[in-house]
């Protein structure tokens, strides 16, 4: 996890689940082959529906046609980010996409766990409702070292909560390289 995160925000609604994330179709595709798992990112957030994205018009893909990288750096969501299934993938499918961070008001447990194990995104919370405040295109700037976000368009600036103890563990690289590095366990 980088110190300053900067980049444009993608703001989603409530409830977004795994399988909005990277819908199920989409799982076939080898992690271990590089040209194989851009799929991951190419098809990232196919499965929100616009009447569920919290985007204006409801028009503003997350992916580009013919791309495998979004414009997007953070996610911006509401409250149960990342509910639904165990998918493992979701929180890959995002780090594929160019996601480095997402802000929600809340998440479901196994989103936010697996997004720290394997260090794919840092999840970030905030106490205000920024899925209302922030608009997708905004540019952003996230401190993760000081938990702040400016949004550089609109010149405002609010306090994150804090990571508390999965911050080792995102700045480590996740779970088990910080438990190699920490000699939690062994380097073999």
């Amino acid at each position: 996890m980088k110190a300053i995160i900067k980049g444009k925000a993608f703001v989603l609604g409530n409830d977004i689940d795994t399988d909005q994330i990277i819908p199920a179709a989409h799982l076939v595709y080898k992690l271990d082959d590089p040209e194989e798992k851009k799929n991951y990112g190419k098809f990232a957030f196919s499965g929100v529906p616009i009447e569920q994205s919290g985007l204006p018009q409801g028009n503003i893909p997350f992916i580009k046609e013919g791309q495998w990288q979004s414009d997007y750096t953070i996610v911006i969501g509401g409250k149960n980010f990342g509910c639904g299934s165990s998918r493992e993938h979701a929180p890959f499918a995002l780090q594929i996409a160019g996601i480095e961070a997402v802000i929600a008001d809340g998440y479901a447990r196994i989103f936010y766990r697996n997004a720290i194990d394997g260090a794919f995104v840092a999840p970030f919370e905030s106490t205000q409702h920024l899925a209302q405040e922030i608009k997708t295109g905004d540019e952003l700037e996230l401190d993760t070292t000081k938990c702040s976000l400016k949004n550089l368009t609109q010149k405002k600036e609010y306090q994150l909560s804090p990571l508390g103890d999965i911050e080792h563990i995102l700045r480590g690289g996740g779970i088990f390289e910080y438990a190699r590095t920490s000699g939690m366990i062994s380097k073999a």
